[in-house]
């Protein structure tokens, strides 16, 4: 009969029906506007160039070492290290979150599995002699027992994953967990650069401080002596107050230095996560070996992509453009199939119950298996608003990585140009401290021969004291500069993921 709707019809119909849902649906997806743009790897051939000296170098490969701080030689700073890397706060707090980032991980990666679980359920219900069921059948229901047993040992879920939903759902929670990752590493990066750079602060200072004894010892020598012309009537007052004042302004120094020098053993003393007490002892002998650095001859931009925070910025963006296609995924149907295999009885008794062998029985046995189609139609905008929250996130991402990029050529730049400029900032003073020593030398000869008395010798001992006491800052200021070149390329740190270089249209990256 012509027309008549055949078993065969009917199911072309329904996948014919289900197939113009499934393509239809696509076209609910809005239209963003154009994603944001990674920057272009900025320009950096002038100041990655050469050092500008003609001193030996190191090869650029593996530069800085993962252990960088052990290149200035200095074991109590190494010790310093590895306490902590053990203790520090900061540093559990990022191991922390990145196991629970982890642990997201595999949270994620189980949407992608199958769900089995098993199911007892028990009920007994005593029906009311004076409810409705009672009411209509008094002599059976009232005050008669429902008891109800059901066991379904296998209880089947999963959902399929045409659209590749959860399996982006897990490649941005992986994106998360690499991004902590990276950022434990940035942590430990910021923990030994500030450590390094206490310590060789408090060194300096140290050292300062002996050369201020020995200032205050040689302002005493020349106070004593003025007080002794003073007495023999040689000289006026005005040298004898003089001298005073500046020996007072010398043990100001001297407390200055004791006050700041504590400062920096307890900043110390936090960095490694322990109290005051364990870092008082600290400087005893300061001794750091900055000539066994040595500057690579060439600093490829590629270095660049070892700094944890660009790794970092990197995959959050790659998780950031996953949780754009999460959203989309959201206005496209969703297929799932549930099963379940058991048996289950209902009875009503007012005597005892025989539900167990009622339960056990084969006549109880009960499977079920139920495909099922879910289309989003209308959600009041709710699934627009998440694509677009989704893709503002994305643009945001991408921003911060091209703001971490710019920060970290500024920063290499900076520690490079601070590098070069102490070396020869040193140079100078080299020459001027050695100068100051010649003097010193002309009126030791003077005194010898008598020409002039021991004031003038100790006034250019004392210069000579105060420019070694400058060269201190001087020195510390370089040695500083080498830690934040080393920080600014990374401290050693190994980025598995390869950085953007020109567009951001790579595979698996563009989530419009």
């Amino acid at each position: 009969m012509i027309g008549q709707i055949t078993p065969k019809r009917s199911l072309l119909f329904g996948v014919y029906v289900v197939f113009m849902l499934l393509a239809s649906s696509c076209a609910w997806i809005p239209p963003g506007d154009k994603p944001a743009q990674f920057l272009h790897s900025p320009s950096m051939e002038h100041a990655l160039s050469h050092t500008g000296r003609d001193e030996p170098h190191t090869p650029a490969g593996h530069w800085p070492p993962e252990r960088w701080w052990r290149e200035f030689g200095s074991s109590e700073l190494n010790g310093l290290m590895d306490a902590a890397l053990k203790d520090n706060i900061g540093l559990k707090v990022a191991a922390a979150r990145l196991r629970q980032a982890q642990a997201l991980v595999r949270v994620e990666g189980a949407r992608l599995l199958p769900f089995l679980d098993a199911e007892v359920e028990f009920e007994n219900t005593r029906i009311s002699e004076n409810g409705v069921f009672a009411a209509l059948n008094r002599q059976e229901a009232a005050g008669a027992n429902i008891v109800f047993g059901r066991i379904n040992p296998f209880n089947f879920r999963y959902e399929f994953d045409f659209w590749g939903k959860n399996r982006a759902a897990l490649e941005a929670a992986l994106g998360e967990a690499e991004a902590e990752k990276a950022e434990q590493a940035e942590v430990l990066l910021q923990l030994t650069g500030a450590i390094a750079r206490s310590y060789i602060q408090g060194m300096a200072l140290r050292q300062q401080l002996d050369l201020t004894h020995d200032m205050a010892k040689l302002r005493r020598d020349l106070l004593s002596m003025d007080e002794t012309r003073l007495q023999l009537g040689l000289d006026s007052a005005d040298p004898a107050k003089q001298a005073t004042i500046e020996l007072e302004q010398i043990n100001k120094r001297e407390a200055g230095i004791r006050d700041q020098l504590d400062i920096q053993r307890n900043l110390l003393a936090r960095l490694i996560g322990k109290g005051p007490d364990a870092t008082q002892n600290l400087f005893a002998d300061p001794v750091l070996s900055p000539e066994r650095i040595r500057l690579p001859a060439q600093l490829p931009l590629e270095l660049l992509s070892q700094r944890p925070d660009l790794a970092s910025a990197l995959h959050r963006t790659e998780a950031a453009a996953q949780r754009v296609k999460v959203a989309k995924s959201g206005f496209l149907p969703t297929i799932d199939l549930t099963a379940f295999a058991g048996v289950n009885a209902l009875r009503m008794t007012k005597g005892a119950s025989s539900l167990a062998n009622l339960l056990f029985s084969g006549s109880s046995f009960s499977y079920g298996i139920a495909p099922g189609l879910r289309l989003p139609l209308f959600e009041g905008g709710r699934l627009r608003g998440e694509l677009s929250a989704q893709r503002a996130e994305y643009d945001s991402a991408v921003e911060l990585y091209n703001e971490t990029l710019l920060r970290a050529v500024q920063e290499v730049a900076d520690s490079l140009s601070r590098w070069r400029e102490t070396q020869a900032i040193l140079e100078a003073h080299g020459r001027l401290l050695s100068a100051q020593h010649d003097n010193l030398n002309l009126a030791q000869v003077r005194f010898r021969s008598g020409l002039d008395d021991r004031r003038a010798l100790l006034a250019r001992r004392h210069t000579v004291l105060d420019q070694e006491y400058a060269l201190k800052n001087l020195q510390s200021d370089q040695l500083v500069a080498m830690v934040d070149l080393m920080e600014a390329l990374g401290g050693g740190y190994v980025n598995t993921l390869q950085p953007v270089q020109q567009s951001p249209e790579r595979p698996g990256w563009w989530p419009w």
